[in-house]
């Protein structure tokens, strides 16, 4: 195979969640900037979720991140997420999204993950008309503030069917709204992600890279490629089929924030940081393969 087809192994764009590293911002600096990566994924800075941190301590971010020399690859918000079922306030999500629509400017990011509202006891008809509803509201604000948001094959009505997640792109219709693949969730939602990818692939526009064995019921998170969600098969295919993203990773090994699972400080970092080696192996890995 020809050096220019191997190229986006070997050169990947790369970054990862910031608060899988620890909770502070000190510690969530630190993973990245010892990796090496130019973008990190910001979803909550010590223990506060980005929309909610204060004016003072949001302007404190935008200036270490600057300093760090640290892009913004994307914003995780909480926006129709396991936590907020489809039956919750509405106004919550327009409120979050019209603070992220500021901070993203300011962060130089145009993209936030969102999922697509969990059911709570309503008909599959009602529950899909409402998510429907409330995807394309949200879309139509993305879109006027120049936001694309990134539904996760995670939480909700499209996160874990190929068939759903066409629907609500092809019923939304808009630019503001593209897919987030996640080559882990699998696992925890009782699915194979991978096999996702033959139908979602042209729309997928970020990636969060992580691995698991075991069930639903005893999800156990590996290093990328230990576990048996075929990350390497994924990565292959996403590249093949022309994706030029960001791969961020999302490890959940020693730090799950939603989870309360926590090991704070050198530890932490230095898990975050073997975790990252650890995909830079895999993809030299592909790189070498295709040569």
């Amino acid at each position: 195979m020809r050096a220019d087809t191997a190229a986006p192994f070997a050169a990947p764009l790369l970054s990862g969640i910031g608060d899988e590293a620890g909770a502070s911002l000190d510690e969530q600096l630190s993973a990245l900037t010892t990796l090496g990566w130019s973008g990190i994924e910001l979803r909550s800075v010590d223990g506060t979720a980005l929309a909610d941190l204060d004016d003072a301590a949001f302007g404190r971010l935008t200036e270490r991140l600057s300093a760090a020399g640290l892009g913004v690859t994307c914003v995780d918000s909480r926006i129709a997420n396991w936590a907020r079922p489809i039956s919750g306030d509405f106004e919550e999500d327009l409120r979050e999204l019209r603070t992220l629509a500021s901070r993203c400017e300011r962060l130089g990011t145009r993209n936030v993950r969102v999922m697509s509202y969990p059911n709570d006891g309503w008909s599959e008809e009602r529950w899909r008309d409402a998510v429907l509803d409330r995807m394309g509201k949200l879309a139509a604000h993305a879109e006027d503030a120049g936001l694309v948001l990134l539904h996760e094959n995670c939480a909700g009505w499209a996160g874990s069917s190929a068939e759903r997640m066409l629907a609500l792109l092809e019923a939304v219709d808009s630019p503001a709204l593209k897919l987030l693949f996640d080559t882990g969730n699998g696992v925890a939602y009782d699915y194979e992600a991978y096999d996702l990818l033959p139908s979602i692939a042209p729309h997928v526009a970020h990636v969060h890279i992580k691995d698991a064995v075991g069930t639903r019921d005893d999800v156990r998170y590996t290093l990328p490629g230990d576990g048996r969600c075929r990350v390497a098969d994924a990565v292959r295919y996403l590249t093949e089929s022309g994706y030029r993203g960001v791969w961020s990773i999302e490890p959940h090994i020693n730090v799950r924030p939603h989870e309360s699972l926590a090991t704070s400080g050198a530890d932490g970092v230095a898990a975050f940081v073997g975790y990252g080696r650890a995909l830079e192996a895999l993809f030299a890995r592909l790189a070498e393969e295709a040569t």
